[in-house]
């Protein structure tokens, strides 16, 4: 369910021309990050809308699994080592657009300074690891 005034939602609907999609399925799609903080930073987003991370549950353990295989994938289709990448969420009130969104960042070796900040795994970034723990521990 679409969120009115959500850029995300806008974007995973197929709504913004601007958004070059890489990949959609049925549950989330996956596009560049506008400010990349490697050479490659790619989003996957559900269409559904979720605030964030924490507005889910143990319930939606496998979406977040299969936004990160699919997101493994892509990055290995298009040629791109997982060994060095960064896979996870910001929590709020760390996040810019509220919208659930995963990030892939490769390669994390050459994230820059202040990249290396926004995104390391902390109280405001989850990698997947910290997110399927998180899930795991709430109620349905």
């Amino acid at each position: 369910m679409a969120t009115d005034n959500c850029l995300f939602c806008n974007i995973a609907s197929g709504q913004d021309a601007a958004t070059k999609l890489e990949i959609e399925t049925d549950e989330f799609v996956i596009f560049r990050d506008i400010k990349p903080a490697s050479t490659h930073h790619y989003l996957a987003v559900p269409k559904q809308h979720y605030a964030s991370l924490k507005s889910l549950n143990k319930s939606h353990d496998g979406l977040v699994t299969r936004m990160e295989e699919g997101l493994k994938r892509f990055l290995e289709d298009k040629g791109i080592s997982e060994t060095d990448a960064l896979f996870g969420f910001h929590l709020p009130p760390f996040i810019t657009v509220g919208h659930l969104h995963m990030h892939a960042i490769a390669p994390r070796s050459e994230m820059g300074f202040f990249a290396r900040m926004m995104f390391r795994p902390s109280a405001w970034f989850k990698t997947t690891n910290d997110a399927h723990l998180y899930l795991r521990s709430k109620e349905e």
